[in-house]
Parts: C-alpha cells; sequence; structure tokens
C-alpha cells in the first residue's frame, strides 16, 4: 500500500471514529483518541509486534471496565471504538487497507444508537465520503491506474465521482425515509446503558441531583398554545416520592395501578406541548397538574406522569394542566399512614422538633395548626439558611445535621428534611421531583426546560385543600427556583452576553432537527399528506407512494449514469450527435473512416448536403489539431454542428 493510500485509509478511519469518541465518557474519548494517533504514527512503516496489540488491546478493555463497567451499549460502543483505534497497527497491505475502511464504517452507524443529532449525522456524512474516497484510492492502486495527482492527498476528480455516488442514492434513500411504512411500535428495543446518564429517578438521596444541576443540557421544550402561566407555576411535576428509608426516598410503585386521585382545578389551566429528550425510562414530565394526556401517556393515583413505554428518542405530548383548588380532600387511612411513616433510629432530633411544635401548636378538624406549623418550618429557613452545592456527603442523620448543625444545602436537602419535619409533626407530606422554572427562547417563541433545572420541593396534606405544594427551597433561594428571566440566560457568561443569540438560534435549529427528523414517527407519516386532503395515508397507500418515488428515483439514478458515461468534450458531442443523424438515414460514418472521406461519400449522394458536411469536417480538426479557437468561434461551430440536417 502507498503513502498516499495509506493516508486515505488513516483519514478516513480517524473521520468514522471521531462521532463516536465525542459520545463516549470524556476520560474514553480523549484516551482512545489520543491512542488512535500514536498506534497510527507509530506503525507507519511497519505493523506493531503481535504481544504490543496484544497488551494495548487489553488496555483498552481494561478502561472499559473502569470508565463503564457493565453490559450496554455505550460500552459496547466503547470497546468497538477501542479496537477501531488499534486496528492501524496492523494495516500494512491493500487487503488489510480495506479492511480497515470496512470496519470503521461501523464507527458512525453505532453513534447513531447514542446520539441522533445533527452534528452526529454531518461527521457521518463526512466520514462516509472520506471512506469512499479511501476505497477508490485503494482501487486506484490495485489496478495501477495513472494518476496525475499522486501526491495530493485529496483530489477534486475523485471527490466529485463520491459526490456523484450520493447524488445518485439521495432520491431513494429520501424516499425510503418519508414514505417506507413504519410501524407504531419498534420490532425490538435498544439495550440500556451502562452508565447512566443524569435525569429523573425513582429515587432521591439528598445530593445526589449534583450532577443534574451542573448539566445545562436541554431536558424538554415546551409550546404553549394560548395563556403562558406565572414563572411561580412553572413546576414541572416528575416522579412523587413516599417511602423514606433514613437515608433515600424511594417512589411508591404500586399507586401507578391505581387512577388519579381526584383533584378541582382553580382555573381554566394552560395548553402546550412538550418535547422531552429522551430518558430511556417511561417517566415523564408535565406542568403541575395534568389533567389531560395523549394517548401512550397516564397518571398513577398522586398524578406522577408515565409513558407506557421505555422513550429512547424525542417525543412529543400535548397536554393540559391545571393549578389544583382541592386536591385529594378525602385521604384514604392506608395512604395517611404512608404518607406519615418515618424509620426508626434516624434523626432523632428533628422527630423531636417535630412533636415539640405540634404540642405547642394543638389540634384543630380546621388544619390551621397544620397549615401555622408549615409556616413556622418556613420562617425557619428562610431566616436561618442558605442555598449551596457544596454539601458534605451525608451522613447516618443527615435530616438532623442539615437542620441543626450544616444549615445549607440545595433543594433536595431542603424538601427531604422539610418533609421528615412535617411527618413528625403528624402532617401527611411527600417528596415531588421534577423541574421548576425554564427559559423562553425569543427564537422560535418556546420555553427551554434544562436539566440543571431539575428541583425538589414538597406536598403537605391540609384538611379540605387536600394537597398543597410548598417549596422550601423558593423561600430561602427563590432566584434559584423561578430563573426564567436573564440571570442564567443560556450561552451567558457572566455580563458577557454576545453569545446568547447564537445559543438561542442553534437551540431552535435543533428543536426543528428533533421536530422535522427525530419525531417523524408513524402517526405523523399517515398524516404526511393533510394539507392535499388525504386524512390518513395507510400500509398500502404508503407502499404504493414509495413504490413510485423509488421508481421514478431509480430512473434518475439511471439517467445521471448515462449522462456520465458520455462524451465529455461538447465540440465531440456535438459531432457525434450529427454522425447519428445521417446513421438514421443509412449514411453514417463508419469507425474506420475518416471525417473527410466521409463527407466526399456522402456528397456523391447529396451534393449540397455533402458540400457542408465536408466544411464541417475540415472546421472540426482544425479546432481539434490546430491552435485553440476563440470562444465566440468556437461557439460558433457548435451552433453550426447543432443545427446542420443531412
Amino acid at each position: 500500500m502507498t503513502p498516499i493510500a495509506r493516508g486515505h485509509v488513516l483519514l478516513a478511519a480517524a473521520a468514522c471514529l471521531l462521532p463516536l469518541l465525542l459520545q463516549l465518557p470524556l476520560a474514553l474519548g480523549l484516551g482512545y483518541g489520543l491512542g488512535a494517533l500514536v498506534v497510527a504514527a507509530a506503525s507507519w512503516r511497519k505493523p506493531l509486534p503481535f504481544w504490543l496489540r496484544l497488551l494495548l488491546g487489553g488496555c483498552g478493555l481494561l478502561a472499559v471496565l473502569a470508565v463503564a463497567p457493565g453490559i450496554g451499549r455505550d460500552s459496547a460502543c466503547a470497546v468497538l471504538a477501542a479496537m477501531l483505534a488499534l486496528k492501524p497497527a496492523e494495516t500494512t497491505s491493500l487487503r488489510d487497507g480495506r479492511s480497515l475502511v470496512g470496519f470503521a464504517l461501523f464507527g458512525p452507524f453505532a453513534t447513531f444508537l447514542l446520539d441522533q443529532g445533527p452534528l452526529s449525522l454531518l461527521l457521518a456524512l463526512a466520514a462516509v465520503l472520506l471512506a469512499l474516497l479511501a476505497l477508490q484510492r485503494l482501487a486506484a492502486d490495485e489496478g495501477e491506474v495513472p494518476d496525475t495527482h499522486a501526491a495530493s492527498l485529496v483530489q477534486r476528480p475523485a471527490v466529485v465521482a463520491v459526490l456523484r455516488l450520493f447524488a445518485l442514492g439521495l432520491p431513494l434513500a429520501l424516499a425510503a425515509f418519508w414514505l417506507f411504512p413504519r410501524l407504531p411500535t419498534p420490532l425490538w428495543g435498544l439495550p440500556e446503558r451502562s452508565i447512566a446518564k443524569p435525569g429523573l429517578s425513582d429515587s432521591m438521596t439528598p445530593g445526589g441531583m449534583f450532577d443534574m444541576l451542573l448539566d445545562d443540557s436541554p431536558a424538554a421544550r415546551v409550546q404553549f398554545f394560548g395563556a403562558v402561566p406565572a414563572p411561580s407555576q412553572l413546576y414541572w411535576r416528575g416522579p412523587v416520592l413516599w417511602d423514606f428509608d433514613g437515608r433515600t426516598w424511594h417512589q411508591a410503585q404500586a399507586l401507578q395501578l391505581f387512577t388519579p386521585a381526584p383533584m378541582q382545578a382553580a382555573g381554566t389551566g394552560w395548553e402546550y406541548q412538550i418535547e422531552l429528550e429522551p430518558s430511556e425510562t417511561r417517566q415523564l414530565v408535565a406542568l403541575d397538574l395534568p389533567t389531560q394526556l395523549p394517548e401512550g401517556a397516564r397518571v398513577s393515583l398522586d398524578y406522577t406522569p408515565w409513558a407506557d413505554t421505555p422513550q429512547y428518542s424525542v417525543s412529543r405530548w400535548r397536554m393540559h394542566s391545571a393549578p389544583p383548588a382541592v386536591f385529594e380532600a378525602d385521604l384514604p387511612a392506608a395512604l395517611r399512614e404512608r404518607a406519615l411513616a418515618l424509620p426508626q433510629g434516624y434523626n432523632p432530633r428533628t422527630l423531636a422538633l417535630g412533636q415539640q411544635w405540634r404540642r405547642e401548636a394543638g389540634h384543630d378538624s380546621h388544619g390551621r395548626s397544620d397549615a401555622a406549623i408549615a409556616q413556622r418550618a418556613l420562617s425557619m429557613i428562610e431566616k436561618n439558611f442558605a442555598y449551596t452545592l457544596n454539601v458534605p456527603m451525608a451522613g447516618r442523620n443527615e435530616i438532623d445535621d442539615f437542620l441543626f448543625d450544616r444549615k445549607e444545602g440545595f433543594c433536595e436537602h431542603f424538601s427531604s428534611a422539610f418533609v421528615v419535619l412535617m411527618r413528625a409533626a403528624g402532617i401527611p407530606a411527600r417528596v415531588v421531583t421534577g423541574y421548576a422554572g425554564g427559559y423562553r427562547n425569543p427564537v422560535g417563541g418556546y420555553w427551554l426546560v434544562r436539566k440543571s433545572d431539575a428541583h425538589a420541593w414538597s406536598e403537605i396534606w391540609l384538611p379540605k385543600r387536600g394537597w398543597v405544594r410548598v417549596d422550601p427551597t423558593a423561600a430561602v433561594a427563590p432566584e434559584r427556583v423561578y430563573d426564567t428571566l436573564a440571570d442564567r440566560q443560556p450561552g451567558r457568561i457572566g455580563n458577557f452576553t454576545g453569545l446568547v443569540k447564537v445559543f438561542n438560534t442553534a437551540d431552535w435549529l435543533r428543536r426543528g432537527w428533533n421536530d422535522f427528523v427525530l419525531g417523524f414517527n408513524a402517526q405523523r407519516q399517515r398524516d404526511l399528506l393533510k394539507p392535499l386532503g388525504v386524512n390518513s395515508l395507510q400500509p398500502r397507500d404508503l407502499a404504493l407512494l414509495f413504490a413510485l418515488i423509488a421508481g421514478a428515483a431509480l430512473l434518475w439514478m439511471r439517467w445521471l449514469i448515462a449522462r456520465g458515461e458520455r462524451q465529455r468534450d461538447p465540440l465531440l458531442r456535438a459531432w457525434h450527435a450529427l454522425d447519428m443523424r445521417y446513421r438514421k438515414l443509412g449514411r453514417g460514418r463508419h469507425l474506420h473512416e475518416p471525417a473527410q472521406v466521409w463527407a466526399t461519400r456522402v456528397a456523391a449522394d447529396t451534393p449540397h448536403a455533402g458540400e457542408h458536411l465536408s466544411t464541417l469536417a475540415a472546421r472540426v480538426a482544425a479546432a481539434r489539431y490546430a491552435p485553440a479557437l476563440s470562444r465566440d468561434a468556437l461557439h460558433q461551430l457548435l451552433r453550426d454542428l447543432r443545427r446542420h440536417r443531412p
């Protein structure tokens, strides 16, 4: 394999590896990228010894086990990246080069198992382009085809040829994407990740949201139709946590089987469409409280929103929500017991404080004493506590440590401690997790909810009112909860706002990508021709349309291929076309016959036409072999050739 061919192969392999590296954990991505460069440089002249390749492969696998233990699609993709980074160490012959290019193409395909964003697609297309160029270079080397650009790594004719291949396949690919009948549910599912991505969970340990609060990647995008809720109403409800073991809060899974609790809305509410990033779970979020959900979604007894199937891709849900005036005014005894339960042997000081406040407040049937206790707790938090992310590891009595010693923390600590204190005072309470706030993107007019907007708040049960939202974090750090304005604008760096418009536009484009490509499902495919008056396309209709469009695409391919085979010189093309006109009359030029001899033969049959043909033949010969004609003279000759008739 020549050095130029090897350069093509390594460049193609690097382009195939790049999108996959960007989806791996940072340590693995950097390590494999640097390793690939070192291996390619060390094996440029000769392959690495077998024992060294074996050692490097073992190190790559150990790195995967250290960073991404377990079996999942991300760990499998990491193993693929490790093997691809090592493959150049044994690439010497043309056969090895083809093997490396073919193996490398699994890289961009595997990337789509982890991400389907536009950047991944663009990098994958660039990788396929370079792979085709490398294969073309290897074929030229194998056939010993002379190349006037042999010293050039990227050759324009080769690039044009590969782009023609893309143009050939593009119509058929688009027809398959838009019209090939899609199934409403997939035939198989994706394997889970071995490394969990930051996101909402069915459990919460104080401090566990730390990674989410530092992650500014999108969690949801929301478009309101009509009225928009006030910032204080932007609570996006996720899992509701009932059970506490002294350290961790857990969801009551059994409540998923029950119908939603009765709720009386306080107003007309809000209608909106929420676009959720893939969570790979059945968890959904909805504006507090969801009253109408589309097919495929439901709420449990405590209004935790769920999807019927795990969400492995961007999903879109049209919902309606309203604030509650009365929310489960009659609390069943079993739920009351669950909402008061506390583990034995944990947080004795908190339990004693709650019991003391109960004795001081007394009891009444109207719930005034319960509301007074809740307000007393909020006043204590507002006066004596501070918001911070710098929190030490939780101890056995984490609630005691937070309330009486440290008095610093973030939403998980505030909500967890508040609920335990309320339960100690005999007030049913639970923790609700989700998101709070959001950012309105002026480009597109939608709301962006980021993972850093993750939040936990409390709900207490009061007589005649039912469950009431209480956010103790808002008592000490309202700016952290209601961050809907410019204080936490995406793209803002301190006082520098020059990148805000760039971020707004980029996120709007990503939303369009989600809507146009990732959100194109079976239902939207059936509604594809609704603007033309066709209400629903059935699978047979889609199959027929696909066959027609695919047939047209194949004809397009055939036309392009035939066009590529024609004579590129316009002068020769016009001369051959003239010959074809005579051939239809049986007076075409023989393959061995010179032009002037042919013209003389034609003149014997048709003197006038033959005389004109002889003049044209002389002009063509002069244009081909004499000094170059001017542009005007060449254009005139072409016009005369096209106008001539036998």
